[in-house]
């Protein structure tokens, strides 16, 4: 029988199967470890740029709707290959949107979209080395963006204390189950008025910080 199927069609019986049953596992992952919260002494006002690599992906949508205000809005930027339409239905879960496009395609769709969201007053994410490397590189996008629109960023992380690493370009982290996980969110800072590389540097900066 699924010799019988296409691509297409075995593709989209997984985008249907594999998310409810990824959110299931990701969330039952989550309440089985010890969280511990480093946050400002005051949670950012919206809109922000949440940034955080590619490899803190899994538990990132939680640590958004455990820390952030009850009313955020986020949509956070997935590149358009099926990797990306499987997070992207994935994260919907949480109750966050997506936007479809990356450096690698889309690009542009995907900048002017996050101006609109912004305008509004909702927050975006970033994964600043995604969707496919180098691991904890920065590029242009997230610099585009909070320049264009004089919007902070927030950066994002988590250390567990018994976890996985798989053998990808990321190095994707996953806390093992009952681990002790401490969730990281930055002060928000500003690269107004910066060059693009100095901007992409103090980003990078921020980030490994946390990591």
């Amino acid at each position: 029988m699924a010799n019988l199927l296409t691509k297409e069609q075995k593709r989209a019986i997984f985008l249907k199967i594999v998310p409810p049953i990824a959110y299931f596992f990701i969330k039952l992952l989550y309440l089985s470890c010890k969280k511990v919260y480093h946050t400002p002494k005051s949670m950012p006002e919206s809109p922000v740029i949440i940034s955080f690599w590619h490899e803190y992906i899994l538990f990132s949508s939680l640590i958004f709707k455990t820390t952030m205000q009850k009313d955020y809005k986020c949509s956070v930027i997935i590149s358009e290959h099926f990797d990306g339409n499987m997070i992207a239905n994935t994260v919907k879960f949480f109750g966050i949107d997506s936007i479809r496009g990356s450096s690698t395609r889309g690009g542009i769709k995907a900048i002017k979209e996050s101006f609109k969201l912004l305008d509004r007053g909702e927050c975006i994410a970033i994964t600043p080395d995604g969707p496919k490397g180098p691991r904890h590189s920065v590029a242009d996008g997230i610099v585009a963006i909070s320049q264009k629109k004089d919007v902070n960023i927030v950066a994002y992380s988590y250390k567990a204390s018994s976890f996985w690493r798989l053998k990808s370009w990321d190095e994707f982290l996953i806390p093992k189950p009952f681990s002790r996980v401490d969730f990281y969110i930055s002060e928000p800072f500003s690269i107004k008025g910066k060059g693009i590389e100095e901007a992409k540097e103090m980003i990078k900066e921020e980030l490994l910080r946390y990591a």
